[in-house]
């Protein structure tokens, strides 16, 4: 058998013309005329197998011939939209699919073309219809205020009037002053007093969109050349909701609302991010809030809650917020127990971690709450006989995720001249132990194999513990000899660890002196003298970069110096070991004592030997102690 007679192309029926390999248009039409009145072969009816003929090559090109058909799947594109090299055939639509897309496309084409789709005419327009809302439903429920049925209409269309103010947010620069001028903000705090809570919630929910500090920040560049900022128009919004008497009715609010259901829960957290909105944008608001409203008895009460919940959280970041640099809101706080309440919370940490990272923040805000309070004396006093030394002492003995917070704690408690109270109660709980063994950095399992520097950020408050022990604590007192002994004891490895901390931060320091130098020199070449503020700006970066650091343990060295000749000794040979004196000790405590900005300590009626020095006046003590010759 020959293979190749086994793949040869049959041949064509007698009488019928061969086509070309890539027959044209035109051709296929011409054939489709010569052929479309012959008749159909009869071997067609009898359903007999036949071979292909020119006959019906010429019905598929009739078909062919109408454009919205002949394409393959019927593509009304197919030979319109294809590349330059022919491939990727038309849409794979039909005419009526491609007609009802274009008319889609042209509706979208229309609202992108209009640039001012929020202008003043649409936004008093969305005023207007929600006064009308407001008045429709005011007067229906006046009307009928026992059928319901006779206004429920006008409060759904009141609902839906509320949150058709949502996008004023993205045009702040035109909404906002309008939204002042028509009278708006005091129909919408208005309704913070309504009788249906679902309504409040409402309005609360657009109140907390329009004074997000990123309210139409996506078109800032835009608006560069616009008389008004974004901001200058929330200011004038929040200015127009505070004089309208916001703040009180969101407080009276929080107590209305029950938190058990879901949309009233979501309305407190709208709630306290309002309140975050505002102060965030006008700090000075925070006194007014205290003192105008029952927010920190509510808030106090609501972080002493069992379990742990978003709002639970949102109010202790919100306490912490309200009490940073408000000397009032901090005496108030001493005033509606804070102090013990804040303990209590905290005791639950002593001997177990949060449980994930939103209870981590939960704790920290309330330590951060109880530090700022610390600032003052009477906080002090009232920290004391709520025994929070106790209690941070022992967070500081179970090295859980509380510890560092508790060390930071201390530091504030202890710190300044109304701090020696608050000393003498931290060494009477057997805090100088746990303290040092922090400084150590032992008890740590994992630094079980070498004694290392511990965090650097304990380290700092760890140092500013130390510091205030010796700034605060009576010269001879058995407490001031407790803590001497601290730094004999063991050879003197606390001392050691001292110089360890201070060869680290002079390290630190001087690479950041390198930096600065390069700047300073960058300057001079351009003809350009060196400001005060680039000083006091530099001077800021040496803090951050080893100077404090540096300074607080040259300031504790100086103290364990001048006070015993053994450590003495033994720091003079430590410190020529690596080719160093007391006199760079001194060195660093002039720059301390030339930076200190301290006002003049208040005339006292007590006698001069009862008067507790400044810290200037400590420093110039030390440093004259070290070095006699200055």
């Amino acid at each position: 058998m020959n293979i190749d007679d086994l793949f040869k192309v049959p041949k064509l029926p007698p009488g019928k013309r061969k086509l070309p390999d890539n027959p044209s248009m035109e051709m296929l039409k011409k054939l489709k005329m010569d052929t479309v009145s012959q008749p159909v072969s009869a071997s067609s009816s009898n359903g007999n197998s036949r071979k292909a003929t020119v006959e019906e090559v010429a019905d598929e090109d009739e078909v062919m011939e109408d454009a919205n058909d002949f394409a393959p799947g019927g593509d009304a594109d197919y030979f319109v939209e294809e590349d330059d090299e022919g491939r990727f055939f038309g849409s794979g639509l039909s005419s009526e699919q491609k007609e009802i897309l274009n008319i889609f496309d042209n509706a979208g084409e229309g609202m992108q073309d209009d640039p001012d789709a929020l202008s003043i005419t649409s936004i008093r327009r969305m005023l207007l219809r929600f006064e009308r809302a407001v008045n429709k439903n005011q007067d229906h429920r006046s009307k009928y205020p026992d059928d319901p049925t006779k206004f429920i209409d006008s409060e759904a269309d009141l609902d839906s009037a509320i949150k058709g103010l949502l996008p004023l947010a993205q045009a702040p620069v035109l909404a906002y002053p309008e939204l002042v001028r028509s009278g708006a903000v005091g129909l919408l705090i208005g309704l913070l007093s309504h009788e249906n809570a679902d309504i409040v919630i409402d309005v609360v929910e657009v109140i907390h969109e329009l004074t997000d500090e990123d309210v139409g920040n996506e078109g800032a560049d835009e608006d560069e050349d616009e008389e008004r900022t974004p901001e200058e128009a929330l200011k004038v919004l929040i200015e127009g909701l505070v004089e309208n008497s916001i703040l009180e009715l969101l407080v009276d609010n929080l107590t209305r609302l029950n938190e058990a259901e879901e949309s009233d829960r979501v309305g407190v957290f709208h709630i306290m991010g309002i309140f975050e909105n505002i102060l965030g944008f006008n700090p000075d608001l925070a006194a007014q809030l205290v003192s105008k409203t029952s927010l920190l008895p509510w808030l106090l009460k609501r972080i002493e809650a069992k379990t742990y919940d978003e709002n639970r959280g949102y109010a202790a970041e919100l306490l912490s917020i309200i009490l940073q640099n408000n000397r009032p809101n901090r005496l108030e706080f001493g005033k509606c127990d804070g102090v013990e309440i804040c303990l209590k919370v905290l005791s639950q940490y002593r001997l177990r971690d949060p449980v994930n990272a939103d209870e981590t923040e939960f704790m920290e805000n309330v330590f951060d709450a109880l530090c700022s309070a610390l600032n003052e004396e009477a906080i002090k006093t009232l920290f004391i006989t709520s025994e929070g030394p106790d209690l941070l002492v022992l967070m500081m003995k179970e090295k859980l995720q509380s510890r560092s917070r508790a060390i930071k704690t201390l530091d504030y408690a202890l710190s300044g001249t109304s701090g020696t109270a608050t000393c003498e109660a931290f060494i009477e709980a057997l805090g100088l132990k746990t303290l040092f063994s922090a400084l150590m950095g032992k008890g740590n399992k994992k630094q079980k194999q070498s004694i290392t520097t511990p965090a650097s950020e304990d380290t700092a408050h760890i140092l500013g513990v130390i510091s205030s022990l010796f700034s605060n604590i009576p010269s001879e007192s058995p407490s001031r000899v407790r803590l001497l002994a601290k730094f004999v004891e063991a050879n003197y490895e606390k001392a050691d660890k001292l110089l360890e901390i201070r060869e680290h931060a002079t390290n630190r320091l001087k690479s950041a002196e390198a930096d600065i130098e390069v700047e300073k020199k960058e300057l001079l070449a351009a003809g350009e003298e060196v400001s005060e503020e680039e000083e006091d700006a530099w001077y800021l970066r040496r803090l951050d970069n080893g100077l404090f650091t540096l300074q607080t343990v040259d300031y504790i060295l100086a103290w364990i110096a001048m006070e015993d000749d053994g450590i003495r000794g033994h720091l003079l040979q430590m410190l020529d070991r690596k080719n160093l004196s007391l006199k760079d000790i001194t060195r660093t405590l002039r720059t301390f004592y030339d930076n200190v900005d301290e006002p003049d300590p208040p005339p006292s009626t007590a006698s001069e030997s009862e008067r507790i020095p400044t810290q200037k006046e400590i420093l110039a003590a030390l440093i004259a102690a070290l070095d006699p010759d200055v």
